[in-house]
């Protein structure tokens, strides 16, 4: 009866091992798993931590992730915990086992053979169970290390980006206050530039005594083109030259008078009436209009103006400031166009 109360207890001892191997490969599973999401992250954070926001949002959703696995690590911590807790209790039973088994050890000599026998094999399972608990133990304890590394990496992610977005306004800050800087800049520029192309038209308009045919229009200074040209020609006439040499006077006295940090030009435009023009020196109207601009820069440059504070251009008849018909139209539209102007 003893020997068959024995076996029974032997068999219902070896009932939990499946489920404890079951355990221990389900913690390395686990534990595997870890290693790999952990190395997944490291490949992810390092191809997508350069970006700005769009970066962000796949890290805040790698965090997520990360915490779902936490979450599912404690998960499983908690179930090693129950099954170190169930060999606890299987290690309290066989101790139980083994006292009784020394108390039947008193009984007789012919079952003592046996009881020293079975008590040497319980103590065999014994020391391979406790064993197994400190290798389980061992596991927990590395995969706690692990978390707590894991942990410590997510914060220090979270530092970078907090790094990253606070430079980030910083910089966005810089940017609106420089953009407010040079807004500013520019427009005392713009009023310099103002003030003097006033009085820069105000002067011309005293020297040049007032003529019909020199006018003010916005913010540029109109002469018909028969002040400088005869009519299909683009060399200065002398009467053009006379009133070229009163501005090239006025523009000496200006560039003594504007600051050297303002960078300014004065654009000599040429326009042309709609009547075609087709000879060997002027093809068409572009040819002339820029022919005539061309000669008024080198006229005012042979008069001491400097040359890189002049401009040249040709619009031929396509920019016209009379839209009717008639010698009118066509007079008003034939001109020399001054406008001082940033470069």
């Amino acid at each position: 009866m003893v020997g068959l109360a024995t076996r029974r207890k032997k068999q219902a001892g070896m009932d939990y091992w499946p489920g404890f191997v079951d355990a221990m490969a389900t913690l390395l599973l686990v534990i595997i798993f870890v290693l790999s999401i952990f190395m997944i992250a490291q490949f992810f954070l390092a191809q997508e931590i350069s970006g700005r926001d769009s970066a962000l949002n796949k890290l805040n959703a790698q965090i997520a992730e990360l915490t779902e696995l936490l979450a599912l690590e404690k998960s499983t911590k908690t179930n090693l915990e129950a099954t170190l807790a169930a060999l606890t209790d299987d290690l309290a039973a066989s101790e139980s086992e083994n006292a009784r088994l020394g108390g039947l050890l008193s009984l007789s000599d012919k079952d003592s053979r046996d009881a020293t026998s079975r008590a040497s094999s319980l103590t065999s399972e014994l020391d391979e169970e406790k064993q197994l608990t400190a290798e389980a133990r061992a596991r927990v304890e590395l995969l706690n290390q692990q978390i707590a590394a894991l942990r410590r990496q997510l914060a220090s992610i979270q530092e970078a980006l907090d790094a990253a977005e606070q430079s980030d306004r910083e910089s966005k800050a810089q940017i609106v206050d420089l953009g407010k800087r040079l807004n500013s800049a520019l427009a005392r520029k713009v009023q310099q530039l103002s003030k003097f192309r006033s009085e820069f038209f105000g002067r011309l308009r005293e020297i040049l005594s007032n003529r019909s045919d020199i006018r003010i229009v916005g913010d540029r200074f109109v002469f018909q083109s028969e002040v400088f040209f005869g009519k299909g020609e683009a060399a200065i006439s002398p009467e053009g030259r006379t009133e070229l040499d009163k501005l090239a006077s006025a523009m000496l006295q200006l560039v003594t008078e504007i600051p050297g940090d303002l960078n300014w030009v004065l654009r000599v435009d040429g326009h042309t009436d709609v009547d075609p023009i087709n000879t060997f020196q002027f093809p068409s109207n572009w040819e002339l209009s820029t022919a005539r601009a061309i000669s008024v820069v080198r006229y005012l440059v042979s008069r001491g103006v400097p040359p890189h504070r002049l401009v040249a251009a040709g619009f031929g008849e396509f920019q016209p400031i009379e839209t009717g018909a008639g010698e009118e139209s066509n007079r008003k539209n034939r001109r020399i166009e001054l406008k001082l102007t940033e470069r």
